[in-house]
């Protein structure tokens, strides 16, 4: 029997990591000043749209879920000739369609699946999930790295599907936003309104960089600081910090709207690596795609861990 893993273009993971677990990447569109691009999590694109400068102020950008038509034929095509049972696992419901359109298309194909298996060579039946993982970025990568591994311990359907469920409340997400002022836009688009127009005022007058902190992607301020680099060093801190106390799964995600070269720069993260190294802790650390840097703003940073119940402040 094989299994499958869907993941969505908000799901941030080292694209070697990715194409090593044979992951497929259900894609989101990007539209910018106009202009349609398809975001498959291609490294070159992501890298020629840093360097592009698309992905900074001034430019008008907005994603787009797929159609459920259009994930129907994806999962018709590539999901359904190749794998005996698939597992889709979609960024927060709360902040986008995919999960909707992914569940649509999902009961489609579970109805007209076989002509398609069957000229593809495939014998037996087809099975899938569509599951809401409650996390963003970093956070989605991380329960996508779990549950391979859980992929890899060949659990029954059932017991693979509640240990991924169960698995999503445990993860814990770090959020740096370099412009408070640009995901407020964003949400006001998506009618988000759970960033005030107060606090991005002070967050621009009085250059202050919060930490936003929370499980999956309910999270709240647990530290401001004077600039983005001090925010930086606190997450670094708290990520090493609690990789020594212990995790759930052996991973810390890592994924930032920045360069490579700016990413090598970053206060704390040496410290993180050794940490991670020392306690057998796979630090899968990415550039942030074009639909996460869209969504929190380029220059963006986002952490995430399972560990048990604790906060930000514990690890200072």
């Amino acid at each position: 029997m094989r299994v499958g893993l869907i993941v969505d273009s908000a799901c941030d993971l080292p694209y070697e990591f990715s194409r090593k677990h044979d992951l497929f990447v259900l894609p989101v569109t990007a539209v910018i000043d106009g202009q349609t691009y398809i975001d498959n999590h291609d490294p070159v694109r992501t890298q020629e749209f840093y360097q592009s400068g698309l992905l900074q102020k001034g430019h008008h950008a907005e994603t787009q879920a797929f159609t459920s038509e259009q994930i129907h034929d994806l999962f018709m095509e590539e999901i359904v000739t190749q794998f005996d049972v698939a597992f889709c696992e979609t960024v927060t419901r709360s902040r986008s369609l995919i999960f909707q359109n992914a569940t649509e298309a999902m009961n489609s194909v579970m109805a007209n699946y076989e002509k398609a298996r069957a000229a593809a060579g495939r014998d037996g039946k087809f099975s899938m999930r569509v599951i809401d993982s409650k996390q963003i970025f970093a956070g989605q990568g991380l329960l996508a790295a779990h549950t391979l591994n859980l992929i890899k311990k060949k659990l029954s359907k059932n017991a693979l599907r509640h240990e991924v469920e169960t698995f999503s409340d445990k993860i814990y997400t770090c959020v740096i936003p370099r412009d408070l002022h640009y995901i407020r836009e964003r949400a006001r688009r998506r009618g988000d309104k759970s960033i005030s127009a107060v606090v991005a005022f002070l967050g621009k007058a009085l250059n202050i960089t919060p930490v936003i902190f929370g499980q999956g992607a309910e999270g709240q301020p647990a530290a401001k600081t004077r600039n983005f680099d001090m925010a930086v060093e606190k997450v670094m801190n708290y990520a090493a910090a609690r990789v020594e106390a212990g995790l759930l799964t052996p991973y810390v995600s890592l994924s930032c709207g920045l360069t490579w070269t700016e990413i090598e720069d970053l206060p704390g993260l040496n410290n993180l690596r050794e940490a991670c190294e020392k306690n057998g802790v796979e630090l899968l650390l990415s550039q942030m795609g074009i639909t996460s840097s869209i969504y929190i703003g380029p220059g963006s940073l986002c952490l995430a861990l399972a560990a048990e119940p604790h906060s930000f402040s514990d690890f200072q």
